[in-house]
């Protein structure tokens, strides 16, 4: 199928597309990579009026690190995540998943900020952004603001991102060397949507007891959840091979999953657990 009619509009800088975002509302869409956006319009799953083409905006192509955290423009596309963009565990972890997203293709035109608007359950770029405790900076015509992970996904398909205001930037915290960072999904066939992901993050204290633990799920809900108590058992004693499958375990129990004729609720509790247990095993074995 193709795409409705509609206007197309290519600001060269970030006033004159915020602009158009505050007149056109929500009857505006922003393309950047356009992977998800432009499928759903072919499919008639979204009708916008007009689309405001932010390509030619260089100042949002960017990936730099400042302050301890790396900030990501939004037109950083995926594949520049295959190898790491930053020393230590979050390089290393962005550049794990990357080549689980789709195929070549798709990451070579999709962008990192595109996906976490787009706000896909089974997204890798989604649970390691909540995993990671990410923020998200958002610009609107006269101000700005700053929307943690945690209050970013709302439903499936639904972010805090207002119809006209625009996703600039992410940034995710550069991790020290005292952490332990690892990633695990399953699907059926290489580049298709993840049945179940485990984004985990480890940090030992000089005693190697786990000081703090993120554990994050993907495409098991309607958005990545934490998983909160699996990640509080680790806390204060040695990561044993044990206490990893005990973490896993609660990780399973610690949530409500999704389900549909092919994905039973168990099945997917299964793979969460056997997801999860990989993870932390992966990021203490790297």
């Amino acid at each position: 199928m193709k795409c409705p009619p509609f206007d197309y509009h290519a600001p060269r800088s970030q006033a004159e597309a915020l602009a158009l975002l505050a007149r056109h509302g929500e009857e505006g869409k922003i393309l950047a990579g356009g992977q998800s956006l432009v499928p759903t319009m072919a499919f008639r799953l979204a009708r916008p009026a007009s689309l405001i083409d932010i390509n030619r905006i260089a100042e949002l192509d960017t990936c730099r690190a400042e302050a301890n955290r790396l900030r990501i423009g939004a037109l950083a596309r995926h594949a520049r995540f295959e190898r790491p963009v930053v020393p230590g565990p979050t390089g290393a972890l962005l550049a794990r998943a990357a080549e689980h997203i789709a195929h070549a293709p798709i990451r070579t035109r999709g962008t990192f900020c595109g996906s976490l608007a787009h706000a896909d359950p089974a997204s890798e770029w989604c649970c390691i952004a909540l995993a990671l405790g990410a923020e998200m900076r958002v610009l609107r015509e006269g101000g700005e603001r700053l929307v943690p992970a945690a209050d970013w996904f709302q439903a499936v398909f639904t972010t805090a991102l207002g119809p006209d205001e625009l996703l600039a930037e992410a940034s995710l915290p550069i991790l020290g060397p005292d952490w332990r960072c690892g990633f695990a999904e399953f699907n059926r066939r290489a580049g298709d949507f993840a049945l179940a992901m485990a984004v985990t993050a480890l940090r030992l204290d000089v005693a190697g007891h786990v000081a703090e633990a993120r554990i994050a799920l993907g495409g098991v809900a309607g958005t990545p959840v934490l998983a909160r108590e699996a990640a509080a058992s680790l806390l204060g004693a040695p990561p044993t091979p044990d206490r990893l499958r005990a973490a896993a375990a609660l990780a399973a129990e610690g949530f409500e999953p999704t389900e549909d004729a092919q994905v039973p609720a168990d099945y997917r509790r299964d793979l969460v657990r056997a997801m999860t247990r990989r993870a932390l095993e992966g990021s203490l074995a790297a």
